[in-house]
């Protein structure tokens, strides 16, 4: 497995770093700013003078896969993708914003050349925005089967009803174009095939986004989630995605590369994290002597710098995986990441506010808004609990019918015998003698 970094991901890179230092960081408070003086429901001046020189710099839409033009493997995005997640201003910046990337896949793998042409394209040039209404707050939305807006077909329309929250980006004025998910089969046997995406211009009648959401206690930063009601909402049948049924599908498809790069982000965020800490560690003086030289702080950060480094490796490697083998193959390491780099990052970033004490509460030190981020990818496509229950089920199917100790490891499959001698169709076996 080699997930050394080639020539072109080191070459933008650099140049993405010195962009970073040049145009982001030195931007980052008045981006705050206006995100709290305009609130959620306004166009941030700051990201709309950026992006016109992101452009200009050849550092747009890096986010695209590597069958297209110019796109790049997800080994060659992974160490680009952590350096835009240092800041909260850069991946809209570089049009690399969720969820505008994973509805521009969504549209790239399973629309029409009709629906690519009218939205898609805008998309990627950056002119308009997109959300994605999955969530509802009448359902346990971890199980995206759950999911009870209705899809009704009638004659070439279709007919949507229903409500979602965490619909993130839909107070955004540039908010163009919803990609909905609901049920057009509710009594399909198949729990599986119930539900269908459909795009759902904001402007149309019946949809009222009426509340934004605040995540702990940031409305817009780091993300604009938002709460809509689609009241038989009338669209063609021509907006339906790849077809009826399809709904989980696509979702399966469009989640994969979207939790891998919300890992992504979350590294360089823990990055910059940490920094800050060493930073405060040193210039900071309690009982007589720097914060840097109690051994508690020095425990912290040699656990951040391991915890990360761990991180990345798995991340990396889970990048690799989905290039060489495709995201089904990939789907352990994918939720393996999603547990694993929230957690990180949470408890790097609640490491760091200790060591910056009351001030660390505030956004002073960009503290709080990482606290809000990394608490919550602890949710945001699928919490934690459901990736653990899926890492747990896939380990168990790989060791279910083998026994590596028969030969050292090599997994020769079990005798029926053998195989027998687990307990009641259980999880565990027993010894045969205690039957």
């Amino acid at each position: 497995m080699d997930i050394t970094q080639n020539e072109r991901s080191r070459e933008l890179a650099e140049r993405l770093q010195r962009f970073m230092a040049e145009h982001i960081y030195p931007h980052e408070r008045r981006f705050y700013q206006e995100a709290e003086r305009l609130g959620p429901w306004a166009t941030y001046p700051v990201v709309e003078e950026l992006k016109p020189l992101a452009r200009q710099a050849g550092l747009w839409n890096l986010f695209l896969p590597a069958h297209e033009e110019g796109g790049l493997t997800n080994l060659e995005y992974a160490p680009l993708c952590e350096i835009m997640g240092r800041s909260h201003l850069a991946p809209e910046v570089f049009n690399c914003n969720a969820p505008d990337t994973g509805n521009m896949e969504t549209i790239l793998r399973y629309g029409t050349q009709a629906q690519k042409e009218r939205w898609l394209k805008p998309l990627l040039a950056g002119e308009i925005r997109s959300s994605f209404a999955m969530t509802e707050p009448d359902v346990a939305s971890s199980d995206a089967t759950n999911v009870a807006s209705l899809i009704t077909r009638d004659g070439d329309d279709y007919v949507i009803n229903g409500r979602k929250w965490y619909t993130t980006g839909a107070t955004d004025p540039r908010c163009k174009i919803i990609i909905f998910m609901g049920q057009t089969d509710p009594a399909n046997p198949d729990r599986h095939k119930r539900q269908s995406m459909v795009l759902v211009p904001k402007d149309t009648a019946g949809v009222s986004v009426i509340r934004s959401l605040p995540v702990l206690g940031f409305y817009g930063v780091p993300d604009r989630a938002s709460e809509v009601i689609f009241d038989n909402v009338r669209v063609p049948a021509s907006n339906i995605l790849l077809g009826e049924g399809r709904g989980f599908e696509i979702a399966q498809g469009r989640l994969g590369p979207g939790r891998i790069h919300h890992c992504m982000r979350l590294i360089g965020l823990s990055e910059r994290v940490l920094e800050r800490m060493c930073r405060r560690a040193l210039g900071r003086v309690a009982f007589g002597k720097p914060l840097a030289e109690q051994t508690v702080t020095l425990e912290r950060i040699a656990e951040a710098r391991i915890m990360i480094e761990q991180a990345r490796l798995l991340t990396l490697k889970a990048a690799y995986m989905m290039d060489t083998v495709g995201n089904k193959a990939a789907r352990q390491e994918i939720a393996m990441i999603k547990v694993l780099a929230p957690n990180m990052a949470q408890t790097i970033v609640d490491w760091a506010i200790q060591a910056f004490g009351g001030g660390g509460t505030s956004n002073d030190h960009f503290l709080a808004a990482a606290l809000a981020t990394t608490r919550l990818l602890r949710l945001a496509d699928g919490p934690d609990e459901v990736h653990r229950n899926q890492i747990g089920k896939l380990e168990l199917r790989r060791w279910l019918n083998t026994d590596p100790a028969r030969t050292g490891g090599g997994g020769d499959p079990l005798s029926p015998s053998e195989s027998a001698a687990w307990s009641d169709g259980g999880l565990w076996p027993r010894p045969k003698d205690s039957r």
